[in-house]
């Protein structure tokens, strides 16, 4: 793809898998496509599915509001992406196969975008791009240099809102997000 609106467009498109058939609306992305720091969640819920735009449900409102505690917003400096694109039925994880076939999309977003910093929010997210192994609850917060860029993995808000308890961790995250975007990118945030 040449362009980000030439990539959207076909994106918005596809049929790669049954969860085409399925979906109210492609949920492609948010946010500042020049920005530094890309946060990737696994797939749209049903709020997302409704509105085209991911994170914009209960757990959207509370991951706002973390990125909001260290200057992070998403019609400013961060976009905020999925592995998949449609939302697989009942809010269940995607499949395997569904991710493949959705990857395309998310790798040349980051490819266009080129982010510092990739936020992996949750366990799927962070066993995709950071390990297959990764466990959020012993290696949230950490950073994993992969390919010259940093990964780092945190609660899913839909987690947060169910355990309570993980909040004060996931904030200690975003903080160690704020100090690393301080000390590595180019852009004022």
């Amino acid at each position: 793809m040449n362009s980000w609106a030439e990539l959207k467009s076909s994106c918005m498109d596809c049929h790669k898998c049954p969860l085409a058939d399925t979906r109210t609306n492609v949920v492609f992305g948010v946010g500042n496509e020049n920005a530094e720091v890309m946060f990737i969640g696994e797939g749209p819920g049903q709020q997302e599915d409704l509105k085209g735009e991911p994170f914009v449900g209960r757990s959207g409102q509370l991951l706002d509001k973390l990125m909001a505690t260290v200057d992070l917003y998403r019609d400013k400096n961060i976009y905020i992406a999925n592995i998949v694109k449609c939302r697989p039925p009942q809010n269940r994880d995607p499949l395997p196969e569904e991710q493949e076939a959705c990857a395309g999309w998310l790798d040349a977003q980051i490819k266009m975008m080129n982010p510092k910093i990739v936020v992996c929010v949750g366990r799927i997210a962070a066993q995709r791009y950071i390990s297959k192994d990764f466990k959020v609850t012993k290696e949230h917060g950490v950073f994993y240099e992969i390919d010259g860029r940093l990964f780092m993995g945190t609660y899913h808000p839909a987690s947060l809102l169910r355990n309570p308890r993980q909040k004060p961790d996931a904030f200690e995250d975003f903080i160690a997000l704020r100090d690393k975007i301080n000390e590595i990118c180019e852009r004022t945030y």
